[in-house]
Order: structure tokens, then C-alpha cells, then sequence
């Protein structure tokens, strides 16, 4: 690159570094204008309403499934039977982790032992969500990496991994638009993971359902029915389903549901029992007031909608304009059409230097390899982007001085 261009660069990169920015893009967090849409939630249920449509007094023990109400309307958001979909606590993390720690204590349906007893290994997308890698590394389970790819995992590159070593446990999947890259699983590629033979004869996808409702488009794309897709291939026991309100109302104060098969929701029930007599009803009735029904979801997300996509359209807008199309300078970037994460990949060797860059001007970003197990990406390539927090002003003052230090990285190593 030609030396002027390079000091033009470096100018620019000093003069953000003179402002004192103080701005971040690390997690996929609502913003507050994103949690004032659900404000109504702090003055219900109300006073004197203290039971759910089957007279249940919510503020006492029991109900263990959680309320019926909540149940059929994300039932039908997510299109399974009702009576298998529990409605718990607050975080659908909290329930992967406890479905993990079932499963290496007790087993899981079909288990000849608990998987606690042998090596656990996992298949991990890649780029993935750091978070199930936290989970692999906290209960000792490896992690082998497998692609992700727009229609969803390498199925080829599964299909071959899982049939050829019992010890493979479990496959992560994010279905819709999954963390960071925002890509949905195809049916054609969710068929043949809930086919496909394999060496465990307790396999389980954790199907983690995160995004179903979180589109940036008027087009939203459905969620593959994966309980369905199993069943019809004879293992019906093989998804694990996860969801949760996290990024719909609060995300310190929402819903988390898991759901599988009879012999699955069973297993997960009998266990949950011995620790937790019922959920939180009153949260969850005042969830079935504030939503009403599966319509009222797709109404409130789609205020979501209204605030975020402006947000990625700026963090779009900021790499086009300083780094041309997508490829054209060797840096590339998805355009999500729902989700929470741009996967912005540049030239190898140099994302640990743009986060450094970044850091020193003010703006904090995920660190380089998050989305890699162990924290670990060969090609120092990959940065997770998460606008969604700050206000707009601040992510396209921060997409500036994400976009220079993509270049000026690029310079560096040139």
C-alpha cells in the first residue's frame, strides 16, 4: 500500500484515538429503548390477580411445567405439542446447562450409562456461540469443530464425525439466525442431522432456538420443526430444544422453555423435580397479559425490529463505505436478516490487531476467537460485531473505528 495512504490511515485512526470514545460492541445485549417496549411488564399481573386460567393460585408452589397460558402461545410460536414444552426460569442457558449436567449424572433416554462415566466429546459450528463452548469447557466435554455454513452445519462433515466415534455426545445448533454469522438451517440439512446414523446411541442436538422471533427483515424466516423431522426418521429422542423471552421483555426477568420428545420432556421433568418445586408463575402470568397470544409476539418483535435494523444497517453502511463490497478489499461481512451479531471476517493474521486497534480508540470488542472453541481461531480471522446495545449514534461512531482499524490492520500486514 502506498506510504501516504498508509499515514492517511494512521491520521485518521489518531484523531478517534483523541476523542476519548468510550463505546462497545462485545455482547448481543436489548437496549434500553429495546426494554422500554416491555415497561407494562412491571405494573402486572396487578393486585388481586393471582390465578391462572385453570384457578391455580400463582403465587403458591407447583405447577411444575409452568403456566398452561405461556405454554400454547409459544406452543405455536415454536411449533410443538404443548404437553412437551416446559415454561421455567429466566435463561435458556441455565437449562443447556442443567440438561448437560442430567445427562453426564444420569444419562439421557436411550443412555447405557451416564455420560459422566466415559469421555464427552461435542461437535461445534464454527464460528459458534462462545457461551456453549463456556458450557463444553465447564463440564470437560472436548470440542471438535465443524463448519458452519449458510444453510447451517456441515452436515457431511458431522454425518462423518458422529458415525465414526461413540464418544461424540452432542451437536450444537443455532437454527435461525445463528451466533454471529446469522445463518438458518436449511430443512434439508436438519432432515439428515436428525437421520443420520451415529455411533452414540444417545446422540442429542442441542437445538438452541435462540433467534426464532428476532427478525431485521419484513421476510421471517421460519424455524425448521426439528421434533417433527426426528420423529419421522425414527429418533425421536434426538433434539434437545431450547428457547427463551431473553431478548423479547427482560432478559434478567423472562421465560426459558425446553421441550423434546414424551420420553424426553419426562426425563427432563423427573429431574427438575428434585430441585425446583415450580417456576416463577407470577412472572409468567404476567408475561401471558403483556403478549396475549402467539400474534402479540409477532407484534413486539416486530417493534424490536424497528430499532435494530437501522443498527445493522449502519454497521453495513460503515465497512461498505470505508472497505467497498463485501471481498473487494479481503475483509468480508454477513448482512443478518435476523439475529443479533454481524460475523465480520478479515485478513488473516490481523483480527487479535483490529480488536487491539479498537480497544486502544475507544471501542471494545468481542475478543478475536470468542467464536472458536477454546477461544482459538487458526486463521485470526473472524470478529463477532454486536450493535444492538448502544444507541445509534454510537454504533456508527464505533463502526468508523472498527472499519479504519479493519484497514489499517490490513496495512500493517502488507
Amino acid at each position: 500500500m502506498d506510504a501516504s495512504l498508509v499515514d492517511g490511515l494512521w491520521a485518521g485512526y489518531d484523531s478517534f484515538c483523541a476523542l476519548g470514545l468510550d463505546l462497545d460492541l462485545t455482547r448481543g445485549k436489548p437496549s434500553a429503548e429495546q426494554l422500554d417496549l416491555s415497561e407494562a411488564l412491571l405494573s402486572l399481573p396487578g393486585p388481586g390477580i393471582h390465578h391462572d386460567g385453570c384457578g391455580t393460585d400463582i403465587r403458591n408452589y407447583g405447577g411444575l411445567d409452568g403456566l398452561p397460558e405461556l405454554r400454547a402461545i409459544f406452543a405455536e410460536l415454536l411449533g410443538v405439542p404443548v404437553e412437551q414444552l416446559l415454561a421455567l426460569g429466566n435463561a435458556s442457558l441455565t437449562l443447556m446447562h442443567d440438561a448437560l449436567a442430567y445427562a453426564c449424572l444420569w444419562g439421557v433416554p436411550g443412555s447405557p450409562r451416564p455420560w459422566g462415566r466415559e469421555p464427552i466429546k461435542f461437535l461445534c459450528p464454527t464460528p459458534g456461540y462462545d457461551r456453549h463452548f463456556a458450557l463444553c469447557e465447564a463440564f470437560g466435554i472436548e470440542m471438535i469443530a465443524v463448519p458452519n455454513l449458510p444453510d447451517g452445519p456441515d452436515v457431511e462433515a458431522v454425518a462423518a464425525l458422529a458415525v465414526a466415534d461413540p464418544d461424540i455426545k452432542g451437536l450444537w445448533v443455532v437454527p435461525t439466525y445463528a451466533n454471529p454469522d446469522g445463518s438458518t438451517i436449511s430443512e434439508d440439512a436438519a432432515r439428515r442431522l436428525a437421520a443420520m446414523p451415529t455411533a452414540a446411541p444417545d446422540f442429542r442436538i442441542f437445538w438452541d432456538n435462540a433467534y426464532f422471533a428476532h427478525h431485521l427483515t419484513a421476510v421471517e424466516t421460519p424455524t425448521v420443526n426439528i421434533l417433527a423431522l426426528a420423529a419421522a426418521a425414527g429418533n425421536p429422542d434426538r433434539p434437545l430444544l431450547f428457547a427463551s423471552t431473553s431478548k423479547m421483555t427482560f432478559p434478567g426477568a423472562g421465560v426459558a422453555f425446553f421441550a423434546g420428545s414424551p420420553a424426553n420432556a419426562t426425563w427432563y421433568r423427573q429431574h427438575l423435580s428434585k430441585q425446583a418445586i415450580g417456576p416463577d408463575k407470577v412472572n409468567q402470568l404476567r408475561h401471558v397479559m403483556f403478549l396475549r397470544d402467539a400474534n402479540g409476539v409477532r407484534a413486539h418483535m416486530r417493534r424490536h425490529r424497528e430499532i435494530l435494523a437501522p443498527k445493522f444497517a449502519a454497521v453495513d453502511r460503515a465497512l461498505t463505505e470505508r472497505l467497498g463490497a463485501p471481498g473487494s478489499s479481503g475483509a468480508t461481512w454477513t448482512r443478518p436478516r435476523g439475529g443479533y451479531f454481524v460475523s465480520l471476517d478479515v485478513l488473516p493474521g490481523t483480527a487479535g490487531r483490529v480488536v487491539e486497534l479498537a480497544a486502544n480508540a475507544g471501542v471494545a470488542l468481542t475478543p478475536a476467537g470468542s467464536t472458536h472453541p477454546y477461544g482459538r481461531d487458526p486463521l485470526d480471522s473472524n470478529i463477532r460485531l454486536a450493535p444492538s446495545m448502544p444507541p445509534l449514534p454510537e454504533v456508527e461512531q464505533a463502526m468508523k473505528v472498527v472499519a479504519l482499524c479493519v484497514a489499517l490492520a490490513a496495512a500493517e500486514a502488507n
